[in-house]
């Protein structure tokens, strides 16, 4: 058999038909392993929202996606709904944070576990375990739901503290999603019924937005009619 002259030519030549050997090895390979992939995954997905809502008598709703979350509404065996599973994501230390948080209807955290993560092992890699005892039980939209660092009532990871704030951002957000969410299904807003007003510290609660008159919940230090209209004081 006659040896193939070096050249340009043929040198990229076997290299096409390399490279087509390979990518077909590669599509076979995948169009065997995708499936089982697949279904791997949606056993863990399936595994994790069952710890999260601290219950294995669920139903589970098709996904919802929305504005980089994914949400499913959770139903006990009679369909009576229990509460909210989501799956948030946030840049962490190393990089993004993925986490799948269950919320009761009321939200407060039911549990939590984190999906994906990139960061430091041994240190911000132990937020899977860390905020077992000091979130589940917690309602964001009741206490202040950052690090004490930071003034807030949850302690963060040692020597991780962008890893925990990225992570109990990551809740917040979810919490806020499913907060608005039930909000626009109810048809409720700051607004509806009455003039909502924050203080503006020299005439009270006339104010269309905080200033620093205003304590810091942004609460009115003093009271003060207000006009409906105009939201300015009545004399």
């Amino acid at each position: 058999m006659k040896k193939l002259e070096s050249s340009l030519t043929n040198m990229l030549a076997v290299l096409t038909v390399i490279a087509i050997v390979a990518a077909g090895v590669l599509a076979y390979v995948n169009s065997v392993t995708a499936p089982q992939i697949e279904k791997i995954n949606a056993e863990n997905l399936a595994a994790g929202i069952r710890a999260v809502m601290g219950s294995d008598d669920i139903q589970v709703a098709q996904p919802q996606e929305a504005d980089g979350f994914t949400c499913y509404a959770i139903t006990d065996a009679s369909a009576q709904p229990l509460g909210t599973a989501i799956v948030t994501t946030e840049n962490g230390f190393g990089g993004p944070l993925k986490v799948l948080v269950g919320f009761d209807r009321e939200g407060t955290i039911l549990g939590y576990t984190v999906l994906e993560h990139a960061e430091t092992p041994g240190l911000g890699a132990k937020a899977g375990e860390w905020f077992q005892d000091k979130i589940i039980g917690k309602n964001p939209g009741q206490c202040n739901f950052t690090v004490s660092k930071d003034g807030g009532e949850i302690d963060a990871i040692t020597a991780s503290t962008i890893t925990s704030r990225a992570f109990l951002l990551a809740i917040q957000n979810a919490y806020d999603k499913l907060k608005g969410s039930q909000d626009a299904q109810t048809g409720a807003s700051p607004q509806a019924g009455k003039t909502t007003a924050v203080c503006d510290g020299k005439n009270g609660c006339c104010k269309a937005e905080a200033s620093p008159g205003c304590n810091g919940d942004c609460h009115c230090e003093k009271e003060a009619a207000c006009d409906a209209e105009t939201s300015e004081p009545k004399e």
